[in-house]
């Protein structure tokens, strides 16, 4: 059948394919500009011949960017995917593993080795997969390809002056087709500003480096707000009639008034005495399900590592589940 995937298939192929010359010939002017950039901004020319020659577009960085993918799963579909028993024997076994490095990690970082755990398991299912792109040719291949051309410009200069400070080697940064790298799947800019040489070997090693990778996430938490011993929140169960207009991640308020209006937490009752303010989410209520959650400050400081109420509750239930 012609669909429209297969007639983008034609097309993306066909604009390479059609014009090799100019899109040489562009490529190759844009990584002169860089180039020049990163020479102005201190990065050494032994870095540049390194990351740079050679390189040439990808277009399959370029068709997975452009791909308008259709986010078709349901609350329990997405929370059943990322509940399986298998990735939850699995968080247990790599909590046990690393449980010294953990607690290491939350002294000093004050952040639960639980949703460290959790996080790394959404990521990269715990180290298993983070990546097979070239991360450079990755993101110099969605800046020149323009459409966010000066986000992906700063991400790539980013990991240009990561690459000249030493902690990894061209090799081995590899990553997500839009630049997100190694256990944590740091952008560059997030790695320059979070990432952690938990070991003190002078370079910070998400890819290869297990306590440094553990302890950027644990430091990404914290420096966005993650505090213990609070909980990320609990499932609830509302009453009859409640507006569900009242279930949004940005309208928090004192426990005590979600107790009013008769919010109770599932299977145990009334709510438990915590400070702070509390919102209620649906992460399904577009699509007609009724599941909601008391979710606080920690909830919104996994929001920050990925903006999404269907990523932040499955975090925070296999934080539950794996110690």
């Amino acid at each position: 059948m012609f669909t429209r995937r297969s007639l983008f298939a034609g097309t993306a192929a066909g604009a390479f394919a059609a014009r090799p010359a100019f899109a040489q010939e562009s490529f190759a002017a844009f990584l002169q500009g860089v180039r020049a950039e990163a020479r102005r901004a201190g990065i050494r020319q032994a870095t540049l011949d390194r990351a740079l020659s050679g390189l040439q577009p990808n277009e399959r960085v370029i068709e997975l960017d452009r791909r308008q993918a259709e986010f078709t799963q349901t609350w329990p579909q997405y929370r059943d995917a990322r509940l399986s028993p298998q990735r939850i024997e699995a968080g247990r076994r790599a909590y046990a593993q690393n449980r010294t490095l953990l607690e290491s990690i939350q002294a000093r970082h004050g952040v639960s080795g639980r949703v460290v755990v959790a996080i790394w398991g959404l990521e990269t299912n715990y180290g298993g997969f983070t990546g097979n792109f070239n991360v450079i040719e990755a993101l110099a291949t969605l800046a020149w390809e323009g459409r966010r051309a000066a986000f992906f410009r700063a991400e790539l200069m980013a990991a240009l002056r990561i690459l000249d400070a030493g902690h990894v080697d061209v090799s081995r940064m590899r990553g997500s087709h839009a630049g997100a790298m190694g256990n944590p799947q740091f952008m560059p800019t997030s790695f320059e500003r979070l990432a952690v040489d938990f070991d003190g070997d002078g370079r910070r090693d998400i890819w290869d480096n297990r306590a440094d990778a553990l302890a950027s996430i644990a430091n990404y938490l914290a420096n966005h707000g993650w505090r213990e011993p609070a909980p990320w929140g609990f499932e609830v169960t509302l009453p009859p009639g409640f507006d569900t207009a009242l279930a949004d991640h940005r309208r928090m308020r004192p426990v005590a008034e979600w107790a009013r209006m008769r919010v109770t937490r599932a299977g145990a009752g009334g709510l438990p005495d915590m400070g702070g303010e509390w919102a209620i989410v649906m992460p399904g209520l577009s699509r007609g399900d009724s599941q909601a959650f008391l979710v606080g400050a920690n909830f919104m400081a996994i929001r920050r590592y990925n903006p999404s109420n269907f990523y932040a509750t499955a975090v925070g239930l296999l934080s539950d589940r794996v110690a």
